[in-house]
């Protein structure tokens, strides 16, 4: 049986030292700054960058994207990219 979505954005909580959720919702921007730094993306900001930005920068970290641009990474992520993330962590 395939991980779901939930399934996965646990896995990357766990992972980074964030804690499962019970309800079913995207990452918060302390996940996503936890997310960053375990995969090695530092964000060129003053203060903590935005949404976008952080997904956008793991995303371009673990190859997944070919760029950084913050415009392509307005949604939450996808199960294709949450099983990308996993597997970097996984692998780190």
């Amino acid at each position: 049986m395939a991980d779901t979505v939930d399934d996965l954005r646990d896995e990357i909580r766990l992972a980074v030292g964030r804690h499962e959720r019970l309800e079913s919702t995207a990452f918060t921007k302390e996940a996503l700054a936890a997310i960053c730094e375990a995969v090695g993306y530092e964000p060129e900001t003053n203060g903590r960058p935005s949404k976008p930005q952080m997904r956008a920068g793991i995303l371009w970290t673990i190859g997944v994207a070919d760029e950084n641009d913050p415009a392509d990474a307005q949604r939450p992520f996808r199960k294709a990219e949450l099983e990308s993330i996993a597997t970097a962590l996984r692998d780190g």
